[in-house]
């Protein structure tokens, strides 16, 4: 992999990783629900995700969902259905709870609970299985070796994931602030709980 393959392949994953997701949209929440300390094991989850996609990619996976596409539609509906159970829940969520009880709604998401739910919506999105798999042979040298290669690929997708990751986190420190008031944080819960429907809805209705 020369020298510029490599700079192409950091800018175009920078741009693709700051569009905003369901793994930027639900790091962002979770900071606001629980600070960005305690959010890290939400985008440990998602990290998680993401590599699994990337490894699974780079060993076939996404050659077998383009070859058979129910296993892939029975991904996407499946991930789907959970991107809108998450939105449906977003919706949903009480406002301005007692400090008592938010203090015990909050507690509720442990480490493990925030790990998971980062970890399921990071897998909810079958497409960057197919995605790793269509970009990573545009900056891979057939005639090198692979693995040196691969690991490049995949450590520079996590540091710029990373990086997006800890901007989302304290973009939602800072948006927490503005939510105190009750009308603007009923208004939040429907704007991201509309936008993770919509995701879920994007997922059913595109194609790989």
């Amino acid at each position: 992999m020369t020298l510029t393959n490599w700079w192409l392949y950091a800018i175009a994953v920078f741009f693709i990783s700051a569009t905003p997701g369901p793994n930027m949209l639900h790091v962002m929440t979770r900071s606001i629900a629980v600070g960005p300390r305690r959010a890290v094991a939400t985008m440990a989850g998602c990290m998680s995700a993401v590599l699994l996609c990337l490894l699974a990619s780079a060993a076939g996976l996404g050659a077998v969902l383009k070859a058979y596409p129910s296993v892939f539609d029975v991904l996407r509906y499946a991930g789907a259905a959970y991107l809108i159970w998450l939105g449906i829940k977003a919706w949903h969520a009480p406002v301005g709870a007692a400090p008592e009880v938010s203090a015990r709604r909050d507690a509720a998401l442990t480490p493990r609970r925030l790990y998971l739910t980062g970890l399921l919506t990071g897998l909810s999105n079958p497409k960057l299985i197919v995605f790793a798999a269509a970009l990573f042979p545009q900056f891979i040298d057939a005639r090198a070796s692979f693995a040196p290669q691969l690991a490049i690929l995949v450590v520079t997708f996590v540091l710029i994931e990373t990086f997006w990751y800890l901007v989302y986190a304290l973009g939602g420190l800072r948006l927490a602030r503005w939510l105190e008031p009750v009308n603007r944080q009923r208004l939040f819960n429907r704007l991201t709980g509309g936008l993770f429907v919509a995701f879920g809805g994007a997922l059913i209705v595109g194609r790989a």
